[in-house]
């Protein structure tokens, strides 16, 4: 099976099913089981946690116990919404009910969609939709941080892209959402010694998605990947919680180093479009780097830094300015750059009459 055609999305689950029978009914009993533990502890965890939304807004621990206490032990708020909204969907599109219904509908839980999701849209001739969906399942099954993660995450699109219609949409439709999940598993899975399939994951990452994340990297929770479009990660970088990066960030090395090689970005953070980061230093908590800059050295907590090569400008109020997401400059920051941009036409006409002998 190449693809999925349409009658495929509705009758996967009966696909499943029949797959299944060839196990041995044993071993179905078990599986079924595990799975049904897995949704019952996993919901009553975050609903202990609280993890919607306080987390993914930074904020360590609730103030009040009533914003989501809706009395169910089990509660997945994150889980409940985006079924709500599938189903809103399929009234006001019709077209769009039996994609919605196989993608969301049918489904227990958050990771079985998303895994059902992942796998159709990675799926190819030699790596088929139901071996992924296994592989995606098998994973999320066994790890609580990747669990809680594809739900901080969720939030942060939703919280931070004012682009985001819905928890839906972002389940559905984000490919930086859908990359940076199918990296949590490929990293689990390099995790533990399985480093060719993590590299396969890794290579069609970048083939349908346009992002490329070496699966050793290190991501944290409630990240933002912007559009995603040409973003690439290399295999020691650090990146910390609650941060947003944009299309075409490079957190890379520079050429000339071996082992520990790549940047190390904080809590926080806020990475502009196009920024490229070389080399082994740390990207300071609550920094920003503005668009289109490159950055060769540390960058002080709560510092601005923008140009080529990248220098302070200035610092930045909010504690995370990945939050806010306020990529607009001030008067101020204008005013630096023109002043930089003469003073550097002046220097530079002295430099060349000086080197003129």
């Amino acid at each position: 099976m190449a693809c999925l055609s349409d009658e495929s999305w509705v009758s996967l689950p009966k696909m499943l099913s029949e797959r299944l029978t060839l196990r041995g009914g044993d071993q179905i009993e078990e599986e079924e089981l595990k799975k049904k533990s897995f949704v019952e502890s996993k919901r009553t965890q975050y609903r202990i946690e609280k993890v919607f939304p306080f987390y993914a807004l930074g904020i360590s621990k609730p103030e009040s116990d009533s914003v989501v206490d809706s009395g169910d032990p089990i509660a997945d708020p994150i889980w409940d919404a985006v079924k709500e909204e599938a189903k809103l969907e399929a009234e006001k599109e019709p077209i769009l009910s039996s994609f919605l219904y196989a993608s969301i509908m049918s489904h227990d839980c958050l990771e079985q969609a998303l895994g059902f999701v992942l796998a159709n849209r990675l799926q190819n001739p030699t790596l088929l939709a139901t071996q992924l969906m296994d592989i995606f399942f098998d994973v999320i099954l066994h790890d609580t941080g990747i669990q809680r993660s594809i739900r901080l995450d969720m939030q942060a699109f939703k919280d931070r892209d004012p682009a985001c219609l819905s928890y839906c949409s972002v389940l559905l439709y984000l490919k930086g959402y859908h990359s940076l999940q199918v990296h949590r598993v490929a990293h689990a899975l390099w995790s533990q010694g399985r480093k060719v399939l993590a590299l396969a994951l890794q290579s069609r990452i970048s083939e349908v998605f346009g992002v490329d994340i070496h699966p050793a990297a290190k991501i944290g929770e409630g990240i933002l990947l912007d559009h995603g479009t040409g973003v690439v990660i290399g295999e020691t970088a650090v990146v910390g919680n609650r941060v947003s990066l944009m299309h075409g960030v490079t957190l890379g090395g520079t050429g000339k180093e071996i082992g520990d090689r790549h940047p190390k970005v904080s809590d926080g953070a806020l990475i502009g479009a196009s920024a490229t980061i070389l080399g082994n230093i740390k990207i300071g908590k609550g920094a920003m780097v503005a668009a289109g800059s490159l950055v060769l050295k540390d960058v002080p907590p709560h510092s601005m830094v923008a140009g080529i090569p990248a220098k302070v400008i200035g610092y930045v109020d909010e504690q995370d300015p990945s939050l806010t997401m306020k990529h607009d400059a001030t008067k101020d920051f204008f005013e630096h750059v023109a002043d930089n941009f003469k003073d550097g036409r002046s220097t530079g006409g002295q430099g060349s009459g000086s080197g003129k002998k």
